[in-house]
């Protein structure tokens, strides 16, 4: 009876599915991030197509973002500072949106070359995720919500940019620069995960 309760529970534990992360139910920090390609996206005042294989940075920065979203738009100004703290150095900054339909005219291509015109955010490449299957494989739910990924392309760092997205005169803590840091300098990110707040992803059923 011991050597078969023993039995059931070594088979439980090969069994058991592994844990996603502590506020992300789809990945963790440590797995190597969803791959994406053909994303429509815009460059500057171009359309192109965003794909993660011609990503060569050493770090990639993954924005989840909404133009509508006044979470986002209370962090634009941090996100511009924070991207071009990193100009000359090998990281790549990409937004991705993954609002249904019913609000693309704000969120989806027009409404993104509308937001490079206006010189928001500073990403270099913003893309249009409209059926929402990369923002789901990322476990993303929030906008504004962040994705640091090492040369490997493995996620170290997924939630916040600091503790405050909406009103950023009570920031006291920011996470996102801190990890990029640390994943430069191949050192360990101190806090490598926190919770996304902000507005909930408006996914397609």
């Amino acid at each position: 009876m011991r050597q078969w309760t023993l039995s059931l529970a070594v088979l439980a534990l090969v069994a058991a599915p592994a844990f996603a992360g502590k506020f992300n139910t789809k990945v963790s920090v440590g797995d190597k991030a969803p791959s994406f390609e053909g994303l429509p996206a815009v460059s500057g005042d171009k359309e192109c197509t965003l794909n993660c294989n011609d990503l060569k940075e050493d770090v990639v920065v993954v924005a989840f973002l909404a133009n509508h979203c006044p979470a986002v738009k209370a962090s634009e100004d941090r996100l511009i500072e924070v991207v071009s703290a990193y100009k000359g150095k090998s990281v790549k900054f990409v937004g991705i949106c993954c609002s249904s339909k019913q609000m693309s005219e704000e969120d989806g291509i027009p409404g993104i070359k509308a937001a490079f015109k206006g010189g928001k955010y500073n990403l270099a490449t913003y893309a249009y995720d409209g059926e929402g299957k990369i923002g789901k494989a990322f476990g993303a739910t929030k906008t504004p919500q962040f994705f640091v990924l090492d040369k490997s392309r493995t996620i170290k760092y997924m939630g916040a940019m600091d503790d405050s997205p909406i009103n950023e005169g009570k920031v006291t803590k920011n996470y996102l620069k801190p990890a990029i840091d640390a994943v430069l300098a191949n050192e360990t990110v101190e806090v490598s995960e926190t919770r996304a707040v902000g507005c909930g992803i408006p996914y397609q059923n």
